[in-house]
């Protein structure tokens, strides 16, 4: 019976890298993937799966309306689908989890999401809420803090590196706008 799985980390754990591994994995094997990530980002040369070490893929892109359910039903008429991958799960609806969650139970083709649990103020992101409840598996993918300490939160920072406090659940940025830390340091810098 297929599954659907939930990969879940701060940022800089290799989620990205992960999921191409895995596709890597079943593409050896002559199986089809279905590659999804999300459609909001649009810094130049993304729109793709790519991870930080130099791996990429080109990929489906996911909206708020996409019907992922029915792309994938569609695509599995036309070529059966082994797996279906989805990175930046965070930024799923709770509906397109719910359609990911029929993908495997209705048409027994696993699900593995990787994304972030939590944003910058250490808030649940609606789509990683609806996984952390309904998904049948769940894997904690390890980042390290600058301490060594495990990173479990991700702050955002301005140009000159300080923190930002507030403002919108997303904003698009890499290890320019986003670090990796543990609880303790999260909470200091949020202090400082």
């Amino acid at each position: 019976m297929a599954k659907l799985y939930f990969y879940y980390s701060s940022m800089n754990a290799g989620k990205s890298s992960t999921l191409l591994q895995t596709a890597f994995n079943y593409g050896e094997r002559g199986m089809k993937v279905s590659l999804w990530t999300a459609a909001l980002d649009d810094r130049p040369g993304f729109g793709a799966i790519s991870s930080r070490i130099g791996l990429a893929s080109d990929a489906h892109r996911f909206a708020d309306s996409t019907d992922i359910y029915a792309f994938v039903l569609e695509e599995n008429t036309a070529e059966r689908v082994d797996c279906v991958l989805i990175d930046e799960a965070q930024f799923l609806t709770e509906g397109q989890v719910w359609q990911c969650a029929r993908l495997a139970d209705e048409t027994n083709i696993p699900v593995l999401c990787y994304g972030l649990r939590t944003d910058f103020q250490g808030q649940l992101f609606p789509g990683s809420a609806a996984l952390l409840g309904i998904a049948d598996a769940l894997v904690e993918l390890k980042a390290i803090c600058h301490c060594g300490r495990k990173a479990t939160m991700n702050l955002r920072v301005d140009g000159a590196g300080n923190a930002v406090k507030q403002g919108a659940q997303t904003e698009i940025g890499g290890d320019d706008r986003y670090s990796a830390l543990c609880r303790r340091h999260f909470m200091q810098a949020l202090a400082d």
